[in-house]
């Protein structure tokens, strides 16, 4: 199982500090996201700084761009870091991409697959010469001259890892997408009753291999070296559960468990004016949803535990912690994965 972990990215000098300590501490994978910056600006500095480990996006907000602009960013960023880009995608939901971006949406996972399979039509063109001539629903793109057509990388496509929740979108992860980030809003029994089963009929419909397709986890995880530590990590936790948890796209994660009701009592609370419906949502997470979402458990317990929950099914695993934590714990769990998942 391969370990990621994020790029700080919060100046130029963080992002080469930060991708060399990385990739010299032994991450298999170094991500950008898309939240308050840019996901693909900071990778050209983390590649100078790094020698070993793949370097993507996690996420792009895919219906934020068209799938020309996306073609040649991650065209240029294999090139640029020597065939280890990974493309990440996502679609983020409506409100943003109409409110925020001023982009339109429309049926996101049908949208999504033909925004994966433009991509490749393009890279396709670029390599090989031949004309464009992709022609869907949501895109058309039937138009490249010599001019506008980078050189090959000499490296093979990008691969494209599509973020995913739900039964659809997993399904056109398997179809169309060379691997599947999960939410970290899921949980082992999610993953094998619901998500799994849909990657594969993806796959089957593509006819292709689960040996060809990659499982990136973001693994929930409220730890700490002392009680006090372990304590604020545990509450953290329960925070961001009951955040995803009151969002209504991700209720079937708690139906699964039948724990409706518990997804309409946060949704309900969250659109309520009390001041402190945040603590009050909190409260409403149990022991028992807390540890079937997240590991909780002492440091030097946790790797054993995410071998124990997600070898076979994950392989990659990125720690989500929203808490200060000491990163030298991490570089430990780290160490101690690997050597858990070792084959």
């Amino acid at each position: 199982m391969k370990v990621d972990a994020n790029l700080d990215v919060s100046s130029l000098a963080a992002i080469t500090a930060s991708a060399a300590d990385l990739d010299r501490a032994g991450y298999d994978g170094l991500w950008a996201s898309e939240s308050a910056h840019d996901p693909f600006l900071p990778l050209p500095a983390a590649a100078l700084e790094s020698r070993r480990a793949e370097l993507g996006t996690s996420i792009a907000v895919a219906f934020a761009r068209t799938p020309m602009t996306v073609a040649y960013a991650a065209h240029d960023l294999q090139a640029y870091t020597e065939g280890r880009f990974l493309l990440g995608l996502g679609s983020q939901v409506k409100p943003h991409i109409e409110r925020r971006f001023s982009m339109p949406w429309s049926h996101p996972a049908p949208r999504m697959r033909e925004f994966i399979s433009a991509l490749h039509a393009i890279w396709d063109s670029w390599e090989s010469g031949a004309a464009l001539n992709f022609r869907g629903d949501y895109y058309q793109h039937t138009l490249m001259t010599p001019f506008f057509s980078p050189p090959p990388s000499g490296y093979p496509r990008p691969k494209v890892i599509l973020a995913a929740v739900g039964e659809t979108m997993s399904r056109v992860a398997g179809e169309v997408a060379d691997g599947i980030f999960l939410h970290g809003f899921t949980t082992e029994r999610y993953i094998r009753e619901v998500t799994v089963p849909a990657v594969g009929a993806g796959l089957a419909a593509s006819g292709r291999s689960r040996s060809e397709f990659a499982v990136a986890h973001l693994a929930l995880i409220a730890t700490g070296r002392t009680q006090e530590e372990a304590k604020a990590a545990q509450q953290a936790v329960r925070h961001q559960i009951a955040f995803y948890g009151s969002t209504p796209a991700y209720k079937p994660v708690l139906e699964l468990h039948h724990w409706g009701d518990l997804a309409d009592e946060l949704h309900r609370l969250s659109r309520s004016s009390r001041d402190d419906k945040w603590e009050a949502m909190a409260g409403l997470v149990g022991d028992e949803v807390l540890n079937t979402f997240a590991v909780v458990a002492e440091p030097s317990q946790v790797a054993a535990e995410l071998a124990r929950r997600f070898g076979g099914l994950a392989d990659r695993l990125k720690f989500y912690a929203p808490y200060h934590s000491d990163r030298a714990m991490w570089d430990e769990i780290r160490a101690g994965i690997a050597a858990a998942t070792q084959t």
